[in-house]
């Protein structure tokens, strides 16, 4: 079957490890089924596996991907949920210590065909085009677990989002808004601070400005350049709710005076649920919010989608279709 892949890690230049060729039909172990892929979407983790990130190498030829949606074994059409758990782990399986992404120990969604648990399929429904479902298993589910499980937030609350463009924080906007949160936006960037607004962002500001208000809670996947500012954009009481720090992981100063004495909650947050994301396909299924998709390659060129997320060039998703 047609496949992207590794089938080696390069470090200062990762487009070089990335294949597009054939690869073996894959393997249906007991309990999985397989998808055939309509449309699968590109994260940053999938660059992080040519760099070597998360994979091994005795896994290697790794068919990248974490993200699909397409037809059952039945034909009917659903979404992939991309988190293996363990098979005896009941419950939260991102709580699973086993457990793991599609491309990290099983082969990914880059490819004619996926094998899944098939407590993994979720049903898409009608309203969502295959492009659309394609980008909600990660970045979505993501920002979908931070709001509402992890953040607890609630419609009339307000939620600033900082770093808008990366794909968590688009999604977080679009969700926010569609659950009736007021949505407050950062970013360096002027053309994406106005995409933001056009995405249904109340306000956008300049990285690091004084906001006219303290916010409820903030989703947090920068890191150390925006960590002091969200903390002192909150509220007494507020919670930070962090997945990521892609402006790196150490902080000169954690603000942690501010932290106990405005009692302040930081919230860890990592993916989500199969659960979860049949919360999320609902969600859109019932407001009509949509994802936002960049620009849709076909699978045959998936290097050059892989070349713009390298250079930063994209605004939402970029989905491969076959």
């Amino acid at each position: 079957m047609f496949a992207v892949y590794a089938d080696q890690f390069s470090k200062d230049d990762p487009l070089s490890a990335l294949q597009v060729g054939e690869r073996p039909d894959p393997d249906v172990p007991d309990g999985w089924t397989t998808v055939t892929v309509k449309a699968a979407s590109l994260n940053h983790h999938d660059l992080f596996s040519l760099r070597g990130v998360g994979l091994r190498e005795e896994a290697l030829p790794m068919i990248l991907g974490c993200d699909a949606a397409g037809l059952d074994e039945d034909g009917n059409e659903v979404v992939v949920h991309a988190v293996i758990s363990d098979p005896s782990w009941t419950g939260d399986e991102t709580f699973d210590p086993k457990r793991s992404l599609l491309s990290e120990r099983h082969q990914g969604t880059f490819a004619d065909q996926v094998a899944v648990p098939r407590r993994n399929v979720v049903p898409k429904p009608a309203s969502l085009s295959f492009e659309e479902a394609a980008c909600l298993p990660t970045a979505w589910l993501t920002a979908y677990r931070m709001l509402f499980t992890r953040g607890e937030l609630r419609a009339g609350e307000t939620v600033l989002v900082q770093g808008a463009g990366g794909g968590v924080a688009t999604a977080a906007i679009v969700l926010g808004r569609a659950a009736g949160l007021r949505v407050l936006v950062t970013s360096r960037d002027e053309a994406k601070r106005a995409r933001a607004l056009e995405l249904g962002a109340h306000d956008a500001f300049e990285s690091g400005a004084r906001l006219p208000m303290k916010v409820d809670a903030v989703i947090e996947t920068v890191g150390r350049a925006t960590w002091s500012h969200s903390i002192r954009s909150l509220r007494p009481g507020g919670r930070i709710v962090t997945s990521g720090t892609t402006s790196g992981p150490n902080l000169d100063d954690a603000e942690l005076t501010r932290i106990f004495f405005l009692q302040l909650s930081v919230i860890g947050s990592t993916m989500g649920t199969r659960d979860e994301l049949a919360g999320l396909v609902s969600m859109l299924d019932a407001t009509g919010a949509r994802p936002l998709v960049d620009r849709t390659l076909p699978m045959t060129e998936a290097r050059d989608g892989f070349a713009a997320m390298l250079g930063g060039e994209q605004f939402g998703k970029i989905v491969f279709t076959r």
